[in-house]
């Protein structure tokens, strides 16, 4: 079996990534080999494809969406990504297979059957066809109709836990924004030759190449975890893993087993560690693929520090590609707290002055918390 230190994998990992060398390539590459960029805050999307672009393009992502080169839907965990069109409907397919709508605990909390969910995805299917519509108009046309009445209260939530089940059987995705106000079409509407929600055996190693293309060394079980907090069925998930064959090559990291595409093994044994300060933003992929629970990426000890109240995920100090800190924006002064120690003060200059370009902030400061 193949073994490799963690200097190694996180070398790899930040080079894939696109963090230690940015590209030229658009938002949409930038997205897709991170499969997928959270967008529950649109401008933490933007700094996470804006870090890795150079140069770094305004509003590269809102361009993407409106293009229809990336969609804006409810996906990993239940929480809005940008995504490729062709990674997001695999996603959208496995974590439909997972059926929560149908468990009786969602029941209970949403107060929508399977039946009333199969309703709404045929009249909301119907009524996005060819339209754009906010929220309030779609709720409106969806109690239009007999039998959605008390549903009410439930789609007009922000959260939209009554609509996500619709969004996984590809029903609608997020439109353009109008104003200050979300709105909601089918995503035929806007992205072009759109072929629908695949079924999961045809959308599981798609969704897996580009987990492990950018995140591995991993298991079956950390990449249910990435895409839906494992509720799907753990000898399903490895069944997709064992379906690839030769595809995949089992490697060890430091006693921990995972797997990795083939096809990028020896570059993950010849990468070398990365010495360099990186600062990332908010909510970003190189976190969030792994989980906030590995250890070897985040020390236990300082996990509540990154993943925060309310679901907030800080911006992040990387040292030698693990998490050694945590940074803020006040004013013109990139604001470090370090887990412990101290940092080299040109490094740590030169990774604000790179951050400062991503984000147009010219000028910005270091200041330790």
């Amino acid at each position: 079996m193949l073994s490799v230190g963690w200097e190694q994998v996180f070398a790899w990992r930040l080079g894939r990534q696109f963090v230690t060398e940015p590209t030229e390539r658009p938002a949409e590459d930038v997205a897709a080999r991170l499969g997928g960029v959270q967008a529950q805050v649109a401008s933490a999307a933007e700094t996470a494809v804006a870090v890795r672009s150079a140069p770094p393009r305004p509003n590269a992502v809102a361009e993407a969406l409106a293009a229809g080169t990336l969609v804006k839907t409810w996906a990993m965990r239940g929480t809005l990504h940008a995504m490729a069109p062709e990674q997001a409907a695999a996603a959208l397919s496995l974590i439909g297979s997972a059926r929560t709508w149908e468990k009786p605990s969602w029941q209970k909390t949403f107060g929508a059957t399977p039946e009333q969910v199969a309703a709404l995805v045929e009249v909301v299917s119907g009524v996005l066809a060819d339209r754009v519509l906010t929220r309030e108009e779609l709720v409106d046309a969806v109690l239009a109709e007999p039998g959605f009445a008390h549903l009410g209260e439930q789609l007009r939530s922000g959260w939209g836990a009554v609509l996500k089940p619709l969004a996984w059987q590809g029903a609608l995705c997020h439109g353009p924004a109008r104003g200050t106000k979300v709105t909601f079409t089918a995503p035929a509407n806007l992205v072009p030759g759109w072929a629908g929600v695949p079924e999961p055996e045809a959308a599981a190693s798609t969704l897996i190449r580009a987990y492990l293309g950018a995140y591995g060394p991993a298991t079956p079980e950390a990449f249910d975890a990435w895409l839906s907090r494992n509720s799907l069925r753990k000898t399903v998930v490895r069944g997709w893993f064992a379906a690839m064959g030769d595809e995949l090559t089992e490697v060890q990291v430091q006693g921990r087993t995972g797997w990795l595409l083939t096809e990028f093994v020896d570059d993950l044994t010849a990468a070398g560690p990365d010495g360099a300060i990186h600062l990332l933003g908010p909510f970003d992929q190189y976190v969030l693929g792994p989980g906030t629970a590995d250890t070897t990426l985040l020390p236990a000890a300082h996990r509540a520090k990154v993943s925060r109240t309310a679901g907030w995920i800080s911006p992040l100090v990387l040292v030698e590609g693990r998490i050694a800190g945590t940074w803020e924006l006040d004013g013109e002064q990139v604001v470090v707290s370090l887990f412990e120690g101290r940092l080299p003060k040109r490094e740590l200059s030169a990774a604000v002055d790179r951050l400062a370009t991503a984000i147009g902030a010219d000028g910005l400061t270091v200041g330790l918390g």
